[in-house]
């Protein structure tokens, strides 16, 4: 695509779960998540933008998205939750406090100016950024991170990381809903499979998401 330019004030790089237990080796891999690491954090140390957020998965021991949880059940399974939610099975990962859920060590604190922990209550899981999975009630509790970008005068948000068919993807369908622009760098994140990246970036598109890749950025004058 054509070049993107980068508005140091009003756009925003959101870095989503770059967390060792999504890395090869790690409680829930990602094929080639290790791969992301180096670019991603060459890209937050060319200060093209004043915000940064970080994303952290950090589940309690024994949360609902676990299929330890489920007497029976094993990971890749789906059951249904509040009154017919259906909940995809994951293996345990991102425990809180533990080494696997905190941020890779690879990653540079420094221009990070949020980190949004998602997925902490027991019986609801949160993929997105922004907000929680459908709860009782059909409700998705906010994370905050929209009033956060508008305070700050955030436009339009840069995404990267893991997965890109399930957290990445559903962060950048909530951030067109909320009115923000969204642009996914998709050479800096990687999908839980070939299937799943082929139809989340087909619904991407559709929803207005734009698709480029990193090497695509300009900085703004």
């Amino acid at each position: 695509m054509a070049e993107l330019t980068v508005d140091r004030e009003r756009d925003a790089i959101i870095v989503v779960d770059l967390q060792p237990d999504f890395m090869p080796g790690g409680a829930l891999p990602i094929a080639g998540g290790d791969a992301v690491v180096t670019p991603i954090a060459a890209l937050l140390r060319q200060g093209l933008v004043r915000t940064v957020v970080a994303t952290q998965d950090w589940h309690p021991e024994g949360h609902i998205s676990f299929a330890s949880s489920h007497a029976g059940r094993g990971p890749g399974e789906t059951v249904e939750i509040h009154g017919g939610q259906a909940q995809t099975l994951w293996p345990d990962h991102c425990v809180q406090g533990t080494a696997g859920a905190e941020l890779h060590a690879a990653l540079p604190l420094e221009p990070i100016s949020a980190i949004v922990r998602k997925g902490q209550e027991q019986a609801i899981d949160s993929y997105s950024a922004f907000r929680d999975n459908l709860g009782p009630r059909n409700l998705r509790k906010e994370t905050g991170l929209s009033g956060y970008l508008r305070a700050r005068g955030i436009r339009r948000a840069l995404l990267c990381g893991l997965a890109l068919d399930v957290c990445v993807a559903w962060t950048a369908f909530d951030a067109v809903e909320m009115d923000f622009q969204a642009v996914l760098l998709r050479d800096l994140a990687r999908p839980v499979s070939t299937a799943g990246e082929r139809d989340a970036l087909d619904k991407l598109t559709r929803a207005g998401v734009t698709v480029a890749e990193s090497r695509d950025l300009r900085a703004g004058p």
